[in-house]
């Protein structure tokens, strides 16, 4: 019975020992390309003071202000990727389509970046958007001559 038992012990660590090594192997290549793959796209870098730009479909943003008017921007992707990475690649907007523009708000602040690099941190995420001022009523006397 105990031989029985050895032999069946056997069998299961020694019978197609061949597949069982390859398999084993196989593990731990694909492992390790992950462990690889995944260590690649750890690098960070941060951009400060990337100016933000106010986006509207309906009304003209150059008169409005928004108060900070930069921001700082944590991305992460691949060394290389990272690395040659420019400025005016990294695009902070925010967008005020369908805002009150008779007033102050708050607006979210939105960024753009190439395919394969994430965006880790926004500082600030929201930014005052302050619309123009409003010009003064002209008021017109009756008893005055228009002006020319």
């Amino acid at each position: 019975m105990e031989a029985r038992s050895n032999n069946m012990a056997r069998n299961i660590f020694f019978r197609n020992f061949g597949w069982k090594l390859l398999s084993l192997a196989l593990a731990v290549v694909i492992w390790l390309t992950i462990k690889a793959l995944s260590a690649g796209q750890g690098t960070e870098r941060l951009f400060v003071n990337v100016p933000a730009q106010l986006v509207s479909s309906t009304a003209d943003v150059r008169a409005f202000r928004i108060e900070p008017d930069t921001v700082n921007v944590t991305i992460r992707g691949r060394p290389g990727t990272i690395h040659r990475l420019v400025d005016r690649e990294i695009r902070v907007f925010v967008d005020i389509t369908g805002a009150d523009l008779n007033k102050r708000f708050r607006g979210h602040v939105d960024v753009v970046v190439p395919n394969g690099i994430t965006v880790v941190r926004v500082e600030p995420t929201e930014v005052q958007v302050t619309p123009p001022p409003k010009p003064e009523p002209k008021i017109i006397s009756s008893n005055s001559p228009p002006d020319p």
